[in-house]
């Protein structure tokens, strides 16, 4: 009976120590790399993160009302309201953060047409990021301003700035492939000078690096 018990062990052990180094060649052999996980992107397919300088130039047209206002801006006819054409010049940057953006820009516009000399500001600018290369924002700034009505030694009157605008990129517009994700956009935009004594609508390019 006891050889018949040793019998059995060994063969039991013949059996199992083949099936166990098959296990551990298997185990062994298992490919042990692990695909990258995918990178974070804007909506866009740009990088979610990043610096994005930019250049833009805009055209447009301000009038301001007839009220006194903080500036200091001297009280005109209603039926005389200070305006006038512009042409701006911006340079700027944008922080994108996923999703969304902040940034800054200066501006300075020349008056082409009415009483408007020059302006110059900085603003803040804050907002989503939409579509292929779209973005919607809003805007706080600081911005001085001269007018030709009040003569060439007229001083500079100063307010805060407040707007909102958007920029459309080329694939938005059914342009996709010409200037990729970057490049010429769109941009328009509302904004007012000080507590909305002025309405100053801006439409024009916006070339992002």
């Amino acid at each position: 009976m006891r050889k018949l018990f040793t019998v059995a062990a060994a063969a039991a052990a013949f059996v199992a120590v083949p099936a166990f180094a098959q296990d551990a060649t298997v185990v062994q052999d298992a490919p042990t790399t692990t695909e990258p996980a995918p990178a974070v992107t804007a909506p866009d397919g740009t990088r979610a993160f990043g610096f994005e300088p930019y250049v833009a130039v805009m055209g447009g047209w301000e009038q301001f009302d007839s009220e006194v206002t903080d500036a200091g801006i001297p009280q005109v006819p209603r039926n005389n309201k200070l305006n006038g054409a512009l042409v701006e010049g911006i340079v700027g940057f944008n922080v994108p953060l996923g999703p969304v953006f902040v940034g800054a820009e200066g501006s300075v516009s020349k008056g082409v047409s009415g009483d408007i000399d020059w302006d110059y500001g900085a603003a803040g600018r804050f907002g989503v990021r939409a579509g292929d290369s779209g973005l919607i924002y809003g805007k706080v700034g600081y911005r001085w301003v001269n007018f030709d009505a009040f003569g060439r030694d007229s001083r500079d009157y100063h307010e805060m700035t407040y707007g909102a605008g958007f920029e459309v990129g080329p694939k938005d517009i059914g342009l996709g492939g010409i200037t990729g994700n970057s490049g010429i956009r769109l941009r328009g935009e509302v904004s007012t000078f000080g507590s909305a004594h002025s309405f100053r609508p801006m439409l024009g390019l916006t070339s992002h690096f």
